[in-house]
């Protein structure tokens, strides 16, 4: 990819970016969706020409909403992975996101860059979350401005159709487990009407209530009560009687005392006492 000349101030650099390190930024991103997150980008120079080909995340970076900043030990952490995986490459630049406000370079993002990634080749990706929407920027002769153009490489391209060994994933049932399940079913096992369904749905649901309300008359029965005259002490009836009829009728209590067989009738007056007593002679 050939520099892209811009009126005067100078070529853009070729960039040419790395479909996965795409897709790493993306999801480190999105990952802190309230505050940013940052990273450097690893690749190779040559002449005007940029290969951006890995990153690596910036961790215990300073996190503050709308700014982020490398740490120490931020440094050390991105020192001691480019060593290990990384050992031939350089780092090319710097990413970092801004989650929900666009995609530019503020005055702390140009400050970042211009004292930590000052190489005319260096550049900072921006990625915003939120809109899905990343820009790149870099150095334009002596001005710091997003670049117009960025390629973007497939590095598994080549890969022939049907020749990478992975099996085709597998539904809820196979054709197979359609076969079995019909060969399982009897041909003369028919799904009975509707009208069939619905009237044996009624009928169990009335058997369960009749069962129901047969178990609550014999395990709660009724209450009754067995009154008595409160001045002698005897019983006012010969059985007990359920509560809800004293309420409906007159009490037993009630009743004329003449009615009682039990009851011993007083003499009438003195006249008649003196008639059962003999005279005395």
């Amino acid at each position: 990819m050939k520099a892209r000349k811009t009126g005067g101030k100078g070529p853009q650099p070729a960039v040419v970016v790395d479909g996965e390190v795409i897709r790493q930024i993306r999801q480190h991103a999105r990952s802190s969706s309230k505050t940013e997150v940052c990273g450097v980008l690893i690749g190779s120079e040559d002449g005007n020409s940029l290969a951006i080909e890995a990153c690596i995340a910036g961790a215990n970076a300073a996190q503050a909403g709308t700014h982020v900043t490398f740490t120490q030990d931020t440094w050390a952490h991105i020192y001691q992975t480019k060593d290990a995986k990384y050992p031939d490459d350089r780092i090319v630049g710097w990413y970092h996101s801004h989650p929900g406000f666009g995609v530019f370079l503020s005055d702390h993002d140009t400050f970042i860059h211009k004292n930590f990634f000052s190489s005319p080749l260096q550049v900072a990706w921006v990625y915003d979350p939120h809109s899905d929407e990343e820009g790149c920027f870099g150095w334009v002769g002596k001005r710091l401005e997003r670049l117009s153009e960025i390629a973007v490489v497939d590095h598994k391209g080549g890969e022939g159709a049907g020749e990478t060994g992975k099996p085709e994933p597998l539904g809820r049932f196979e054709e197979n487990d359609d076969e079995d399940l019909a060969a399982e079913k009897p041909d003369g096992d028919q799904e009975a009407p509707r009208w069939l369904r619905i009237t044996f749905s009624v009928l169990s649901y009335t058997t369960v209530l009749m069962i129901g309300f047969l178990v609550a008359f014999y395990l709660f029965p009724r209450i009754l009560v067995w009154p008595f005259d409160p001045q002698t002490g005897r019983p006012l009836t010969d059985r007990p009687v359920d509560w809800r009829s004293l309420q409906q009728g007159p009490r037993p209590s009630e009743s004329a005392p003449g009615n009682d067989s039990g009851a011993v009738e007083a003499p009438k007056s003195g006249s008649d006492k003196e008639k059962n007593v003999p005279r005395q002679k």
